[in-house]
């Protein structure tokens, strides 16, 4: 529902500056046909009212925006309206009419105790039920409103003044209590849809740790801590089990869910500061390679792209399905057929729909179990496949479902009847029946023998 929300703000907002493109061009050209004019104007608006996003910005002060402006120009640059706001303001409103006001929410606010005006954690959590994406950045200073939303989502924050300690990969720069975590990159998720192009830059962390749900297989553990690393206050003698222990210790997660929403938890709201994007960084052991700058702002900006539904996003096309020789589909098809699918996908790239490259798409041919399997192989724009249809009659479906890491969930189901040989179309002779019409035309000319026999036969007459 957010979605369609945003779309039709978006669109509502257009239909202004289609108004006044449409009194311009007829000022200028008078008797230009109207509706010539409208498709060129929406032709000029509607790819850009797709790019664009609403996103509501809750900081914990206004200072954030200065000192995280790197990553908040990015977002502006790649279209996004974003509007800041204190995470108390009393003035918030992410629901209007029962529509949502926004595309996308970040929180940059992780000490917050209550969320100002109309919003809190349930609110939040409809927000992503109904489609919205969300940003999370947390610390050390996490705020109870940011630990119920995390446990909605399948992830535990670890207690307040608490952070990530590793004695063994933290940063030169840290002041001793070894809680300026230098991540490796080979603890990233290996999902180049939702981390980007991997690098050998290591990514400076600073905050707190978290844990995922085993029990929620829809969460992602994008960053993980080293087996060295655990969550404690940094200030006390550890005398009970850590909340996270090596590499159950997570420092970034991710979650999509099944309605595609997307929702991103970092423990550390530094991660995305221009401090640590421009650092240099380099592991307190001796001999460790220097970097000059961290990794943080590929990784911030990847993230920014998945969350934000720029990366990862796949849709149907077209969807086609004849029997091979024909070029469009039957009323109902035979046992037996020879038949040929083809569907169209599509992935967003640059705010424009394009082709999808993928060789693992699959497509089940369903009753109630898939009596067919098979590969889609890519043909120009689309993928096809030729198959024989089972001996077997009923409702059925050509059904793509197709679940990868990093896209968005693509799904889609076509269905047909498939109805067994009319008595016209059977076989006048199955060759398998062969030894039984040998028997039967053996046992009547083996009748026709005896009969000739049996009628013309004289007995010899018996003489005294």
């Amino acid at each position: 529902m957010a979605a369609l929300t945003g779309v039709t703000q978006t669109r509502s907002g257009s239909v202004s500056t289609l108004k006044r493109i449409r009194a311009m061009t007829e000022r200028r050209f008078g008797g230009v046909n109207n509706n010539l004019v409208l498709l060129f104007c929406l032709a000029l608006i509607l790819p850009r009212a797709e790019a664009d996003g609403k996103t509501l910005v809750l900081l914990d002060n206004l200072n954030i925006r200065d000192t995280h402006s790197v990553f908040f120009r990015s977002l502006a640059d790649r279209g996004f309206d974003l509007t800041f706001k204190t995470a108390d303001d009393p003035s918030l409103s992410l629901i209007k009419y029962g529509q949502f006001l926004y595309d996308h929410l970040v929180l940059f606010s992780p000490s917050v105790e209550d969320f100002g005006g109309s919003i809190n954690v349930e609110t939040i959590t409809s927000f992503i039920d109904g489609g919205g994406n969300v940003l999370v950045a947390a610390s050390s200073d996490i705020g109870d409103p940011l630990r119920e939303l995390g446990s909605e989502c399948g992830i535990e924050f670890d207690e307040e003044k608490t952070a990530v300690i590793d004695h063994h990969n933290y940063d030169v720069s840290d002041p001793g209590e070894h809680t300026l975590i230098v991540a490796d990159p080979q603890n990233m998720l290996k999902a180049p849809t939702i981390v980007g192009t991997p690098t050998d830059k290591p990514v400076l962390f600073k905050g707190v740790g978290m844990v995922a749900d085993p029990d929620n297989p829809l969460v992602l553990d994008i960053l993980t801590g080293s087996s060295t690393s655990y969550s404690y206050f940094p200030d006390r003698a550890v005398s009970q089990y850590p909340h996270a222990v090596g590499k159950n210790t997570l420092l970034i997660a991710g979650l999509q869910a099944r309605n595609n929403a997307r929702v991103v938890f970092s423990g550390s709201l530094d991660f995305f500061s221009d401090a640590f994007f421009t650092s240099a960084v380099q592991k307190a052991t001796p001999g460790s390679q220097r970097h000059e700058q961290t990794g943080n702002m590929e990784l911030a900006m990847a993230l920014s792209r998945w969350v934000f539904k720029e990366a990862g996003v796949l849709r149907v096309g077209a969807v086609s399905h004849h029997r091979v020789g024909e070029t469009t589909p039957p009323t109902a098809y035979t046992i037996t057929d020879l038949v040929e699918y083809s569907i169209v996908v599509e992935m967003l790239s640059g705010g424009r729909w394009v082709p999808f490259d993928g060789d693992d798409i699959q497509l089940e041919f369903v009753r109630i179990d898939p009596f067919v399997r098979t590969f889609l192989q890519r043909k120009g724009g689309k993928y096809s496949v030729q198959f024989k249809l089972p001996d077997v009659y009923g409702v059925f479906q050509f059904k793509v479902d197709y679940n990868r890491l990093g896209y968005t969930h693509l799904y889609s189901s076509t269905q047909v009847s498939v109805r067994p040989l009319e008595h016209t179309q059977y076989e006048r002779f199955i060759p398998s029946a062969f030894p039984y019409y040998a028997s039967a035309f053996s046992m009547m000319a083996g009748l026709f023998v005896f009969s000739v026999v049996f009628l013309h036969m004289k007995e010899k007459e018996k003489t005294d």
